[in-house]
């Protein structure tokens, strides 16, 4: 019920602050969402806190095998993601982000900042305090915070149907225990292991290279055959080669 009235005052905002006695208005955004609120539209040339909570929410848009910097200056890659949402949601695809740019992120994410799709349990089955990685567990959360926005990208073009995680967030003791590579990306926070579902692991695998992701692997590499594992390092390594990547 609380989810549903925010929604309808979104929309209530969006519509006041896109029509004045007529004119078009471009100044206000809409405001009113429990995790964060936009205050002013975005477009290139723009920097701050506000343009890299933005780019969080749109760094599943970067392009075939891009991954979008999270730097707070929107800069012709951020307007080029933002676009790709735009197109994805079916909005004015204009790379400026204003009200209804921000109303479907309101209504794409929940009160915590997790996409509506996925949350923190299910990219962390190993602790409750994100402690005991490769990074601090402040940035282990944030980066499987990314994680799920991606995530959330790839789960909607592949139809909006349900994308199974099955390992998310390790600790060095929890990677050991289930037999990971001493240098997993798990051990980071930005990675996440993924069920076939109703998909199929090479349809899974091929879309998500439009997805920020810069490690993809599957089928055919060692012991990924039963998922498809999707990480963000800096350098990029897919390989799948059953299904031809």
């Amino acid at each position: 019920m609380v989810r549903s009235l925010r929604h309808v005052l979104v929309a209530f905002s969006l519509l006041i602050s896109t029509t004045v006695l007529g004119v078009a208005a471009t100044t206000a955004p809409a405001s009113a969402d429990a995790c964060y609120s936009w205050s002013r539209t975005l477009s290139q040339g723009a920097t701050g806190e506000d343009v890299r909570q933005l780019q969080i929410r749109v760094s599943g848009y970067p392009g075939y095998g891009a991954v979008l910097a999270l730097d707070s200056s929107f800069g012709p890659a951020t307007k080029a993601a933002v676009t790709r949402f735009q197109q994805a949601y079916g909005l004015t695809a204009d790379g400026v982000a204003g009200p209804q740019t921000y109303a479907k992120l309101y209504a794409l994410q929940d009160d915590d900042c997790t996409p509506i799709n996925f949350t923190y349990a299910e990219l962390n089955r190993c602790n409750t305090t994100w402690s005991g990685g490769a990074v601090s567990a402040a940035a282990a959360k944030a980066n499987a915070l990314v994680t799920m926005w991606k995530l959330q990208a790839l789960r909607h073009a592949l139809g909006d149907r349900p994308l199974g995680v099955n390992s998310g967030f390790r600790s060095y003791s929890c990677n050991s225990a289930v037999g990971g590579a001493s240098n997993s990306r798990h051990l980071y926070g930005d990675a996440a292991d993924l069920a076939a579902g109703t998909q199929g692991f090479c349809t899974i695998a091929k879309q998500a290279r439009y997805h920020g992701f810069s490690q993809i692997l599957g089928p055919g590499y060692p012991d990924h055959n039963d998922h498809v594992h999707v990480a963000a390092p800096a350098t990029r390594l897919w390989s799948a080669p059953n299904c031809g990547i």
